[in-house]
């Protein structure tokens, strides 16, 4: 199917000019992860607890039974880790995009009622933060019908973006197009702008996500500080805006609460933040500002 050939060329040399609104440089969307709640949990029946991400995941002798301190670590991020962010981001009067896992938004009923109060938009980050690719093709279909209805009732309105935790399966970007309503999903790491694609004959937008401009760095040991975050993201930003004198791109950033949420690295992403204020023709925006866009400058062409 046309959803999994791969496509080694892309735009190439000429990309399109994405005619961002006033003439802006580079747009630049930050993604906020909202995981914890919905992660692998011997209490929902997985067998285990996850601790991916934290500051256990490499640990080499895993407990047997509930792993009360991994628990407690994605507790962090949705006790306090949001709500740093939550000012960080309100208190600079800047927009976000949450990839919320719709369990997780469940369980948290303020912090939904925070981000439908900042107007952050929620692209669908699943049912569950689990491996989308270890699912059967009915239980992916299911999981995304149970996420979007419990969307529709936690932040007031169904998603109209999709991110699978790591990779999509097979089959992921058909169900979202069988299920309808996704304007466009983020499973690809492929660019630095949106794409169309086709899909059971219809067009599809993918606008691409990232693990490199990404705090999941913290939990592998790449970065060891929030001054290693800053320099990164810092020098990824100065590069596409002076590309985006002549050829502007789009820049994504990736943040957990239960990383970037503590406050040593947390102060990484508050220096980031205000390097790109002391710039103009910066359009920070929420992704699905950037879908809607791109559908309405760039249509679909035809056979795409």
């Amino acid at each position: 199917m046309a959803e999994t050939i791969r496509d080694l060329i892309g735009y190439g040399a000429n990309p399109p000019d994405p005619q961002w609104p006033g003439g802006a440089r580079l747009a630049l969307n930050l993604v906020l992860n909202f995981e914890e709640g919905s992660e692998y949990s011997i209490d929902d029946g997985d067998g285990f607890t996850e601790t991916a991400l934290t500051e256990g995941a490499s640990q080499t002798a895993p407990l047997k039974g509930r792993d009360l301190a991994g628990e407690s670590m994605f507790e962090y991020g949705s006790r306090v880790g949001f709500w740093r962010v939550h000012r960080i981001f309100r208190e600079r009067g800047l927009p976000l995009t949450v990839f919320g896992c719709a369990l997780a938004l469940e369980r948290n009923p303020p912090a939904a009622a925070a981000i439908r109060a900042a107007g952050w938009d929620v692209c669908c980050h699943g049912w569950r933060w689990i491996k989308h690719f270890e699912l059967s093709e009915e239980e992916e279909r299911e999981h995304i019908r149970r996420a979007v209805a419990s969307l529709r009732q936690t932040v007031g309105e169904r998603p109209i973006g999709w991110y699978c935790r790591y990779s999509p399966s097979v089959n992921t970007r058909r169900l979202l197009v069988e299920e309808g309503g996704f304007l466009y999903d983020s499973d690809a790491y492929n660019d630095d702008l949106p794409y169309w694609t086709r899909v059971s004959g219809r067009p599809h937008l993918v606008v691409p996500y990232t693990l490199s401009n990404n705090d999941a760095k913290f939990g592998r040991g790449v970065f060891g500080t929030g001054e290693d975050f800053f320099t990164y993201l810092r020098d990824a930003f100065d590069v596409l805006y002076a590309e985006g004198a002549t050829s502007p791109k789009m820049m994504s950033v990736g943040l957990h609460q239960r990383l970037v949420g503590h406050p040593a690295r947390a102060a990484g992403l508050m220096r980031f933040l205000d390097h790109v204020g002391r710039h103009a023709g910066v359009w920070v925006c929420r992704r699905a500002d950037i879908a809607r866009h791109w559908a309405a400058v760039h249509p679909a062409p035809a056979g795409a």
